[in-house]
């Protein structure tokens, strides 16, 4: 393309895939090679000068974009309606109620369904092979007209491999999968519910100020079992709402076989786990927390995927790679799971629509990202302290195929869904993170401020009291990008896990077992506790951020560290649970934690600190020697 051109035609056809036609000024950027530039570049450079000398690398990342953004309107007609894929893959109910199936598994030799259905029988329903490794079957309805797979039937794809063998496996797209008893194999369930749940209330505008309850929906009860989706919004929720929070973030969602893992070994990326209930009594969940004006995000991962082949991802056609990268590339030497290939166009259009999923489908209201940092990188962190050398965050150890997935998945989301939030928790400090795609940032809204927690517990155990440096704690909880919005917490569900200590359980230890009655005199170390408890999270929330974030249970001091059921521990659920009872016992002190974060919360609402813009406080001190002015400091 000519410099001519790319300065009209190019940007204005690449306006169509961005979903906006493009201001007249923004036409007129391209650079000295006459390839297209980014829009508001030199706002970016403005606000970061230090950004100057990487201005090729920022501009290569963003025409990327555009040449996605430019391919996804060629050939799928666009990004609206490449992340309906859920639409056509997996299994659709069609008007006449048959039944239309579709895969992806390029390296596959054959594909067959088999189920309830059909007794099992492993050859009788085989796909059709089409174009670009997909796979397509038809299945008409029965003869009284109703589908040929029943609501709540099990299903799975045979599939015949290159090398010969017949393996089984559960579609990427399925909607819900369960396992019976104490069966170890998740099963592929067909869900097509004969009157599926409908939201009544509308989302939540998004808050100016945003105030994040994390929870984990398993453990949100005092009972030493798996919680359920109903149980949360009965007993939850309104707690909740009287804290003051506007905005929860929901852990765990996305299917995982293993439950100790926390919710990050994904194995189906459009399935809620069902151990805790069914999709609609999440979506009842959802839609009962819009009607308290809470808007709710979802701890989204697609930085990585379980291993696990027969209920997973991984292998899905018998080949290493499929949604992968081939081994060594495609494997977390410390997470032992599995890295998407951000490079595949059918990866893309998994990803994508899979974020496209959670907002139609649940309406969830926007994203946490975990584990950005291993995304961006291609060492994803490992053995790499950062010390915030802007080399470290440009080069060839940069991950530009999933840097960009990011920039795209930002940039879809803000398009279609403008109120949508999207938080990374990234603890290198990558420039730009969260500055808007059209600037040549990632279009995160928020970022974690991960060096918070770390600083307190530092503290706690480092330190004396009479050794606390406020000057030092101060930068801490001030020191991020300027025009970059940051989560502040002072504990998130990293500091509960088993191998750590909450906040209150440093501060007060075994004497929260058998001091923190109100029927005897308050001891010394639980006065203690307790002061420095509310002055941390309040110099959290007053400094640390744009916003702020609290953990299931640590608003009122819960006693004790977080820790699944498994083999270590016997199967035990007794530190997989929130004994919100100790919250609600009247002569307990735990309900004046409580009632401190609620007033703090409240407090916020009213004025506003977390949305106020940032302050320049300039310091003229004259250091006066024998009257005469010596030193200034600015």
């Amino acid at each position: 393309m000519k410099s001519s051109d790319a300065e009209t035609t190019g940007p204005l056809l690449l306006s169509l895939a961005l979903g906006a036609r493009l201001a007249p000024s923004e036409r007129t950027m391209a650079d000295q090679e006459g390839s297209i530039t980014v829009p508001d570049f030199s706002s970016l450079l403005q606000m970061d000068p230090y950004l100057k000398p990487f201005e090729q690398d920022l501009k290569r990342r963003h025409e990327h974009l555009q040449k996605l953004l430019f391919q996804l309107e060629e050939t799928e007609g666009g990004f609206d309606q490449f992340t309906r894929s859920y639409r056509s893959f997996g299994v659709q109910r069609q008007p006449d109620n048959s039944l239309f199936f579709k895969e992806w598994a390029p390296g596959a030799e054959a594909l067959f369904l088999t189920g309830d259905f059909n007794d099992w029988n492993k050859f009788s329903h085989p796909y059709a092979k089409k174009e670009f490794g997909k796979w397509e079957l038809i299945l008409p309805p029965k003869h009284d007209g109703s589908p040929a797979v029943d609501h709540n039937s099990k299903l799975k794809v045979v599939v015949h491999t290159n090398d010969g063998q017949r393996i089984y496996r559960i579609s990427p797209w399925a909607k819900y999968v369960a396992r019976e008893g104490k069966a170890v194999i998740y099963d592929w369930v067909h869900w097509d519910p004969p009157h599926p749940y409908i939201h009544i209330h509308p989302r939540p505008k998004k808050p100016t100020s945003l105030r994040i309850y994390e929870a984990h929906v398993g453990i949100a009860s005092p009972e030493p079992k798996v919680a359920s989706y109903s149980n949360f919004t009965t007993n939850v929720l309104p707690r909740i709402k009287d804290l003051g929070y506007n905005c929860i973030q929901l852990m765990a969602i996305m299917e995982h076989v293993y439950y100790a893992c926390f919710g990050y070994q994904i194995t189906s990326y459009f399935a809620a786990s069902s151990r805790y209930g069914t999709p609609d009594e999440l979506k009842q969940l959802i839609d009962v927390a819009h009607s308290m004006g809470i808007v709710v995000l979802l701890d989204v991962v697609h930085s990585h995927a379980s291993k696990n082949t027969e209920d997973g991802l991984n292998r899905f056609d018998g080949t290493d790679s499929c949604f992968f990268h081939s081994p060594p590339r495609g494997e977390h030497s410390l997470w032992d799971s599995r890295l998407f290939n951000y490079s595949s166009w059918e990866v893309l259009r998994f990803l994508l629509s899979n974020l496209r999923w959670w907002m139609e489908e649940y309406r969830f209201d926007g994203f946490r990202f975990d584990g950005v940092t291993s995304m961006l990188y291609h060492h994803h962190g490992i053995g790499t302290g950062f010390s915030g050398d802007y080399n470290e965050y440009f080069g060839l150890h940069v991950d530009e195929d999933s840097l960009v997935y990011l920039m795209l998945a930002n940039h879809i989301l803000h398009t279609l869904y403008p109120d949508c939030i999207t938080i990374a928790e990234d603890v290198s400090g990558m420039p730009a993170l969260c500055r808007g795609v059209q600037e040549g940032g990632l279009g995160f809204d928020y970022r974690l401020a991960m060096a918070i927690p770390d600083k307190w517990i530092q503290i706690l155990k480092e330190l004396k009291d009479e050794d606390w440096n406020m000057g030092d704690i101060a930068f801490t909880l001030t020191n991020r990008r300027y025009g970059e919005k940051c989560i502040a917490y002072a504990e998130s569900h990293d500091q509960a896990l088993v191998g750590d200590k909450t906040l209150a359980f440093w501060l007060m230890d075994k004497e929260m077992y058998t001091n923190m009655s109100t029927l005897i005199p308050m001891s010394p170390i639980i006065d203690r506790g307790i002061q420095l408890h509310k002055m941390i999270r309040l110099l959290t929330h007053g400094l640390g951020g744009e916003g702020y974030l609290n953990f299931i249970g640590n608003e009122f001091g819960h006693p004790e560290w977080l820790d699944f059921p498994r083999e270590g521990n016997n199967q035990s659920y007794h530190y997989a649970r929130r004994q919100f009872n100790l919250l609600d016992t009247d002569h307990l002190r735990y309900c004046q934690l409580y009632a401190f974060d609620r007033d703090m919360n409240r407090a916020e609402d009213k004025y506003g600190w977390l949305a106020a813009p940032p302050v320049y406080i300039p310091c003229r001190t004259a250091i006066v020697l024998a009257n005469e002015e010596i030193d200034y400091c600015y």
